[in-house]
Order: C-alpha cells, then structure tokens, then sequence
C-alpha cells in the first residue's frame, strides 16, 4: 500500500506547520491569532450589522409595501446570505488549500469590506429604482460568501499557528471573536440610535454601522497582511489539495461526522443566543428593553469564558469536553428552556441561560480545532468550511 497524504493521521500534520511558525514564540503567536481573528470579528460584526438595522432601511429599498411585506423582503436578502455560505465554504476552502491560508483570509476581509461599503452608500430605490434591492442583494451574497469561507480557513489557520500542548486555548479565540462581533453591532447600533432619531435613522443613520465595519475591515486586512502562511508548498501543490473528490474517496467519514457536529451544536447555540431574545419576550413575556439587557449579558460573559473552557480542553482532552458538551446538553436543554419560559426575573433568566451557554461552550471553545484535526493539510480548509457552510445554511 503507498503512503498517500490521505492516510497520514490529520492532527499529526497539525504539529507540524510551517517551519517558520514553528519558530515563532508566544508573543508572535499571539500577534497571529490576533491577526487571523479581527477579521473573523470583522465578518461577523457586518453580519449582524445588517440584521439589526433592517428595521431602519426596510422603507429605502422596499417602498410602498405593506411593512410585513417590507420585513419579510429585508429578511429574504438576509436569508440570501446564509443560503451562499456553502459556496463560500466551498470556494474560500479551496483557495485556502490550493493558494494559502493568508491569501484565502485577506480575499475574504476585502470582500466583506466591499459588501458593507456598497450597503452604506447605496443609493435608494427613489434614487435608481429597482437596482437599488439588487444591488443590496448582491452584497448581501458578496457578505454570505465571505462569512461561509471565513470559519473554515480562521479555524485551519489557527490550530496550525497554534503550540502543541495550547491548540484548545487559542482555538477558543475564533468563538470569542464571533460572539464579539455580534455584541459590537449590536453595541454599534444601540450608541447610534440613542444619537438619532428615528426619523434620521430611517434617512441616513442605518448607513453609519455599514461604514464602522467597512472601516474595521481595512484594519483587519491591514493585519492579515502581516500573517505568515502556515501551509508548506508540497501541501499546496499536491494532487489532493482543495479537491472535493478527495474528501469523498478519502474522508468522507471525517467530512459527515463534522457535519453532524456542526448542526448539532449549531443548533444549540443559535437556540441560546440568536433566538433567545424572542424567547424571552413572546414566552416569557419579558419586556424588549430588559430581554436585550439580559442577552448582552449573557453574551459577554459567555465570550469571556471561551478561553477557560479552551484550557480546560488543554489539560482534559478534546475528548472529554465533548462527551461533555453532549451529555449536558442532552440532559439540560429541555428543563433549562422550560424554566427560562417560567421566569420573568431577569437575573434569573442571566443566570439560566449562562449556565446553557457554559454546557455549550464545552463544545463552542475548541469547534474550529476539532474539526480541523479531522483532516489532512491539503484538504483541511474545504473539509471544516463546506461542512461547517452546509450545516449553518
């Protein structure tokens, strides 16, 4: 049997990246976690940045219509973005196989950089008519194809940078900056509307969080070009490299246990984090303003907590933080879901969704890491980003 780059075991090649960032000391590791993820906080602050201004441009691009219709249209172009994260897994894990981690991860900053410019100084239906909805829904897909390709090849390129024995402490940071993002736009979002007025919202104001982020993605591109590539050109120029036949001939179990993985515990924590704001208002019967207060909490504190449990997976294994993330989440979503819809308390309710939110960072603080120990170098972009893509669309 000939040694093939498919049968060498995948975390092995983890431990051995780059020889120049297997030279680097901690101090240069960090500046290349940082590096690689502000533009993970990056893509995700222009993400959630259109989700909470929706409300505020629905009428500029959407006139006439009756404002359900209005929302259901400014969600549809919302929705377009997740329905094109599969290709921008897809594509970006190719690139990032075949080309680089580095060049794949700048491609994907500028492209969401020039999705969030052209929201921000889009002209309104008024102004051009029809093109005005379609030009949004194009950078609305520009912003979707960044955001598929940006998990996977952040996730890659961050457990090759990182030190044997510390892969568990600075993967966390890709969920740190993710959950960052969104507390950004929606701290963004806030500050300007308590500066504005509705009236100047729905007139320019919306346009001022889309300006933030085009502005926060030229310093991560600023950054990114600073990062050292941690793929070697024999992984880059092998036959296997981003080649999705590969992965079918070769890993096809890696690739559908990822997938399961990644919609089960995305599942969970879209359940306790997107959708429990909601859940506080229409079951609880929580007020909009205190439900808002009590999911930034409980946000924050969930994102300082990532690099603890990433520690904790250091020490323990990977192992044991995912039996423990399953078990947990098993035994406690239902009675934690059913008590947060009893309670009006909003310590209460902080304190309840905190402690769902701990049980899932067992999984959350080393996801990324997980995933691309699972494959090989010269498929492990595509392998975590197109799985990770197909399972969130």
């Amino acid at each position: 049997m000939t040694t093939t780059a498919q049968s060498r075991p995948a975390a092995d090649s983890l431990a051995s990246p780059n020889p120049t960032i297997a030279a680097y000391d901690n101090k240069a590791r960090i500046k290349a976690i940082i590096g690689s993820s502000s533009g993970n906080l990056v893509e995700w602050y222009d993400f959630y940045a259109y989700a909470f201004t929706a409300i505020y441009f629905k009428d500029v691009f959407f006139p006439g219509a009756d404002p359900t219709v209005q929302l259901i249209n400014t969600a549809a172009v919302f929705a377009i973005g997740f329905l094109m994260r599969p290709i921008g897994g897809w594509l970006f894990g190719r690139v990032a196989d075949r080309y680089g981690r580095k060049t794949s991860m700048l491609i994907s900053v500028i492209m969401m950089c020039a999705g969030s410019f052209i929201i921000a100084v889009l002209p309104t239906y008024a102004q051009i008519g029809i093109f005005a909805p379609i030009l949004l829904l194009l950078a609305r897909m520009a912003q979707g194809l960044s955001v598929g390709g940006e998990y996977g090849t952040s996730a890659t390129y961050m457990s090759e940078v990182a030190l044997k024995g510390k892969r568990g402490f600075y993967g966390s940071f890709q969920y740190v900056t993710l959950i960052g993002g969104q507390l950004l736009a929606s701290l963004v979002v806030v500050l300007v509307t308590l500066g504005l007025d509705d009236k100047a919202m729905t007139a320019w104001g919306w346009r001022i969080p889309f300006f933030i982020g085009a502005g926060a993605a030229v310093v991560a591109l600023y950054l990114r070009r600073s990062l050292h590539e941690t793929s070697t050109a024999e992984t880059r120029t092998s036959r296997e490299a981003g080649s999705m036949a590969s992965i079918w001939r070769n890993h096809r179990r890696a690739f559908l246990t990822v997938l399961g993985y990644t919609a089960g515990g995305s599942l969970i924590f879209y359940t306790f984090t997107t959708y429990m704001q909601k859940y506080l208002v229409n079951t609880a019967h929580m007020d909009k303003k205190t439900a808002n207060l009590v999911m930034t909490a409980v946000l924050f504190t969930y994102m300082v907590v990532q690099p603890f449990f990433g520690m904790f997976a250091d020490k323990f294994g990977r192992k044991t933080s995912m039996l423990l993330f399953g078990g947990l989440t098993t035994l406690l979503t239902v009675p934690l879901l059913h008590a947060i819809g009893s309670t009006q308390n909003p310590v209460m309710a902080y304190g309840l969704i905190t402690a769902a939110l701990l049980c899932v960072s067992f999984y959350t603080s080393i996801s990324g890491l997980v995933k691309a120990e699972m494959f090989p170098a010269e498929v492990r972009a595509l392998g975590v980003g197109l799985s990770y893509a197909i399972a969130n669309a």
